[in-house]
C-alpha cells in the first residue's frame, strides 16, 4: 500500500483516536496532509474538533466520578492534576478554554476540572468553544507547514512518508521518556 492509500483509509479514524488524548502531533500530520491532498481540510478539523471534545468529556466525567481513586492509582496524574486545581479556582473559565493548549496536561486538566466545582454545562460548552478554535489552528499549522515543504525541490516529496514516520516516532519517544522520567 502506498502513502494516499493509506491515509484516505485511516487517516480520519487516526485523528479522531489521537485527538480524544493529546492529539497535536496527529492533527499536525493531518493538515499536512491535508495540504498534500490526502484529506480534506475541513473533515480533518470536524473529525479532530469531535475526538477532543468527547475525549474531554470522558475524562472531565472521570474526575467528577472517580478523581480520588483514579488520583490514588495514578500518582504522576494526582501531581498534575493537584497543580490544576490551583490554576481553576483562579481562573476556572480561562482554563477550560486554554486546557486544550497546555501540553502534557491535556488529560491532567479536564480531570480536574472534573473534581472541581466547574458545573457540567459549564464545562461542555466552553470545552466545545476551546475545541473550535484549536482544530482549525493546529490543522492550519500543518497545512501551512505542508505549503512551505511545497516550496521545495520535488525530490522531497519522495521523502515525505519517512519524515511524517519520523514525526509520529518522535512525539511517540518524547511521551515515553516524559512517563519514564515522572515515575523515576
Amino acid at each position: 500500500m502506498n502513502l494516499p492509500l493509506l491515509l484516505s483509509l485511516y487517516g480520519l479514524p487516526v485523528v479522531f483516536a489521537g485527538t480524544l488524548f493529546e492529539g497535536e502531533t496527529v492533527l499536525l500530520l493531518a493538515g499536512y496532509a491535508a495540504h498534500r491532498g490526502y484529506l480534506d481540510f475541513w473533515a480533518v478539523v470536524a473529525v479532530a474538533a469531535a475526538g477532543a471534545v468527547l475525549g474531554d468529556q470522558f475524562w472531565f466525567w472521570l474526575g467528577r466520578r472517580h478523581a480520588p481513586r483514579l488520583l490514588a492509582r495514578r500518582p504522576d496524574l494526582a501531581a498534575r492534576v493537584t497543580r490544576a486545581l490551583a490554576l481553576i479556582e483562579r481562573h476556572p473559565n480561562a482554563t477550560v478554554l486554554t486546557m486544550r493548549f497546555a501540553w502534557g496536561l491535556r488529560i491532567a486538566m479536564p480531570v480536574a476540572l472534573g473534581a472541581s466545582r466547574v458545573g457540567r454545562l459549564r464545562f461542555a460548552l466552553l470545552n466545545l468553544v476551546s475545541a473550535l478554535v484549536w482544530a482549525p489552528l493546529v490543522a492550519g499549522v500543518g497545512y501551512a507547514f505542508g505549503g512551505a515543504l511545497a516550496q521545495h525541490p520535488d525530490w522531497l516529496a519522495r521523502y515525505e512518508h519517512w519524515g511524517m514516520a519520523a514525526v509520529v516516532a518522535a512525539a511517540a519517544g518524547l511521551a515515553l521518556y516524559r512517563k519514564w522520567r515522572t515515575r523515576r
